[in-house]
């Protein structure tokens, strides 16, 4: 159990001041999104079945109601255990922040009862490799009596090149190696992606950017933070699962749209749970 907070900030991609409100919910209720600035309240569930959009973030969605950049909250919740909460959101897009999701797991360890919090556990048992591929890009899931996280990420940028992490989350905590690893892009794809109308709320702050020339903004907060953010974009994708499944999930260039994938791959051969 936790107590309720809050916290506000710039969206990603609609570049507006939003809110989000986290209230324990009942037990059994899992994890799910309020649009407290539509007039009806529309609930949006934190489920697989939600997803509406991976372009560049996981956007859910029910009706008419989306609600967009869900990937880091939802990803410090399931790595803390909160398995059932409400999200308040005054707006279709959480808050960035600082790019990670640092921020949100400070706050929930701040007002959470257990401070040694560890993912739920799933009443699924991953017997056979999962894979969902996309030419050279693909993740998969392999049976495995411990939970880890493998990712690789291969970018034409001196800087990151070609970077692999495995994160054991019995050996290390979410809070101090995934959580704070940055959101990153490229200095010269800024212009096209926000022609577009995207990442109208990325800047310096929010967002690690990456050019030719090396780091536009520098430090970094790990030598390899980039894949380790992708473990992170990773665990708040499959959290859409209520809970994540002990097993080994490896990753290479891959998408939300690929770790959805996955999930809805692992809903299906287990009965549609």
């Amino acid at each position: 159990m936790f107590k309720s907070f809050q916290l506000s900030g710039v969206g990603l991609h609609s570049g507006q001041e939003c809110t989000a409100h986290l209230t324990p919910a009942k037990k059994g209720e899992g994890r799910f999104f309020v649009r407290t600035d539509l007039s009806q309240r529309p609930i949006i569930p934190a489920t697989i079945a939600s997803v509406t959009s991976t372009i560049l973030s996981t956007e859910l969605g029910q009706g008419e109601a989306k609600i967009r950049t869900v990937e880091h909250l939802l990803a410090s919740l399931c790595a803390c255990g909160i398995d059932d909460v409400m999200i308040e959101v005054k707006g279709a897009e959480l808050p960035l922040l600082d790019g990670s999701g640092e921020l949100w797991v400070n706050n929930i360890l701040n007002n959470l009862d257990n401070k040694t919090p560890t993912f739920s556990s799933s009443s699924i048992s991953i017997k056979e490799p999962i894979w969902v591929r996309k030419d050279d890009a693909f993740v998969a899931v392999l049976p495995s009596e411990k939970m880890l996280f493998t990712y690789g990420v291969d970018f034409p940028y001196a800087e990151i090149q070609n970077q692999w992490h495995t994160w054991y989350p019995e050996r290390e905590k979410f809070s101090t190696a995934i959580a704070p690893a940055r959101t990153f892009g490229f200095a010269e794809q800024i212009q096209q992606l926000q022609q577009a109308g995207l990442i109208l709320g990325g800047n310096l702050n929010n967002a690690l950017v990456c050019s030719q020339d090396g780091w536009v903004n520098p430090p970094l907060r790990f030598e390899n933070e980039p894949v380790r953010h992708k473990i992170l974009d990773l665990i708040g994708d499959l959290s859409l699962l209520g809970s994540i499944p002990c097993a080994h999930y490896l990753a290479y260039k891959a998408s939300h749209q690929l770790h959805t994938e996955l999930a809805r791959r692992i809903i299906s051969l287990n009965g549609g749970y």
